[in-house]
């Protein structure tokens, strides 16, 4: 099975141009490195009707990983976890669970993760360093999940 990624990067700066999305491009490159195609990188603004909308988008006729970076902390525009909530068939908590023990700061995060249609999508932060730590928690289980959920033969 190959495997295929997509990055959300959900910021109102990256998408006014004040601020470079270094997470979105470092996500890129910690899933080439780990086999991923990554297949598109998109950026919306914070709110919970951008990131739905860009989640149902990203994942019609797609089945794969969808990682979104930003949104997941406590300032008000943070409204990842609410937009991606609102699209899931399924909640993984033990994917968002795993994310948040990398580092002390992971108790502040409020990221989700689960399945949308044939997609797992897993929320990260928006810090760089952090969203590549919270996707190297789960990435090792991640291959797994995706065969389980394209109904594929796997040995457990």
């Amino acid at each position: 099975m190959a495997l295929r990624a997509k990055v959300l990067t959900v910021s109102d700066g990256v998408v006014a141009g004040t601020r470079e999305d270094r997470s979105g491009a470092a996500l890129v490159a910690a899933l080439g490195a780990a086999g991923f195609v990554v297949e598109d990188h998109r950026v919306v603004p914070d709110g919970v009707d951008p990131v739905a909308t860009a989640l149902r988008e990203l994942a019609g006729g797609f089945a794969g990983l969808i990682v979104t970076t930003g949104g997941t902390g406590f300032a008000p525009r943070d409204l990842t976890p609410e937009g991606t909530r609102a699209v899931l068939d399924r909640e993984a908590p033990g994917l968002a669970e795993a994310m948040r023990l990398v580092t002390p700061l992971g108790r502040l995060s409020r990221a989700v993760a689960g399945t949308l249609d044939a997609c797992i999508v897993v929320n990260t932060p928006g810090s760089t360093n952090g969203s590549v730590e919270c996707l190297n928690a789960v990435l090792d289980v991640l291959p797994h999940a995706l065969a389980l959920l394209a109904d594929e033969p796997t040995q457990h």
